[in-house]
């Protein structure tokens, strides 16, 4: 069966030239005589990948020294709870921005643990745009600032960090990390699953700066749970993702070759704004989000008449484009254009959907 064209929103889709790289060494990796899934991950050779891996990831977003670099297991969700552990004393409150499902869910696991302050939420909107920052009401003092840049189910994104707080900047970044320059200095913590723009699923990135990993915020802490422990460990306090950590470390190397983050977001920002223009000019197709909104890496989408939504996606499917059925809560289209989502999938799509309209206007 041929390569298809694929829209998903995680997880996602890689570069063709990675998976070939993968295909060859899966048998056996650099005259080890095993596929690197066999390795121990305390061994001189994966040392070395994971190394690598650090290096290159910390080159491309340009990540100061100050901050430490952790490839851990869990998925960004087990950070929604090991955030307030960590950096929030028990008599601390945390502020999170909720501009969609992702940071709902954030909020309720933080407020498990501790007092849980929401400074803003978009639900008034329906979750398609975001509240004024003047409006936003922060807690002074506070641990920290949550907020989702990306909102992966809704296609709401936030371009730049805001600046409503003194309280350290987290972000949970799984759908828009590597796809653009971003300037960490702004952030206390920046955290992503893998998913979607680094890797398989499995593995978790998270980049701290370091003075955070010393606020001991809960002495009790078990050491699995602790960011400080992590960061002491290499990230091997216990067995990581190996498999997950080196194909990330492919992807890496694969950005480098492409220009770095300053040519993706070239090249992400084109196939987004050829994709919203395409529905902007269009009374058939229509995306919810406010313009200022618009996420570069998931675009939702709706047709004027839904009860063509099953024909539009069994037809898509038939011609290679696949994962174009939005999520079950908002319902309608999404098309996912990560980096690995290519320039030629994306006119594919754009074609497939001008022909469709003209065949059902």
């Amino acid at each position: 069966m041929a390569r298809v064209f694929n829209f998903s929103a995680g997880p996602a889709a890689l570069p063709l030239p990675v998976l070939d790289q993968i295909k060859a060494d899966l048998p056996e990796w650099l005259g080890t005589g095993m596929s690197v899934m066999e390795l121990s991950h305390r061994s001189k050779e994966f040392i070395g990948v994971a190394e690598q891996a650090e290096a290159d990831l910390r080159e491309l977003m340009a990540i100061p020294d100050d901050y430490a670099v952790l490839f851990l297991q869990g998925g960004a969700t087990q950070q929604f709870a090991l955030l307030p552990a960590n950096l929030a004393g028990p008599d601390q409150t945390v502020d999170y921005l909720v501009t969609g499902a992702w940071g709902k869910k954030a909020v309720k696991e933080a407020k498990a643990l501790r007092a849980t302050n929401v400074v803003a939420d978009g639900g008034d909107s329906s979750y398609t745009d975001v509240p004024d920052p003047a409006s936003w009401q922060c807690t002074p003092g506070a641990a920290y600032l949550h907020y989702t840049p990306n909102e992966t189910i809704g296609g709401v994104e936030i371009h730049e960090p805001p600046a409503v707080s003194d309280a350290p900047l987290v972000a949970d970044m799984s759908s828009t990390i590597l796809s653009r320059p971003v300037d960490v200095s702004r952030f206390g913590v920046i955290y992503a699953g893998a998913q979607k723009n680094i890797g398989p699923a499995g593995l978790t990135i998270v980049i701290i700066r370091r003075d955070l990993l010393e606020r001991e915020a809960q002495a009790d802490l078990p050491r699995i749970l602790s960011y400080a422990a992590h960061a002491e460990g290499g990230s091997m306090l216990n067995t990581p993702p190996t498999f997950a950590w080196y194909v990330a470390g492919l992807v890496f190397s694969w950005l480098k070759e492409q220009g770095g983050l300053v040519q993706m977001a070239r090249t992400n920002q084109g196939k987004a704004e050829r994709l919203y223009s395409a529905i902007d000019n269009s009374d058939f197709y229509a995306n919810p989000v406010a313009v200022g909104y618009r996420s570069w890496m998931n675009v939702p989408f709706t047709l004027a008449r839904p009860e063509l939504d099953a024909d539009f996606l069994a037809e898509a499917k038939a011609v290679g484009l696949t994962n174009l059925k939005g999520h079950r809560s908002v319902g309608g289209m999404r098309a996912s254009i990560y980096n690995a989502v290519s320039d030629e999938a994306v006119d594919a799509l754009l074609a497939f959907m001008k022909d469709f309209e003209a065949q059902r206007a």
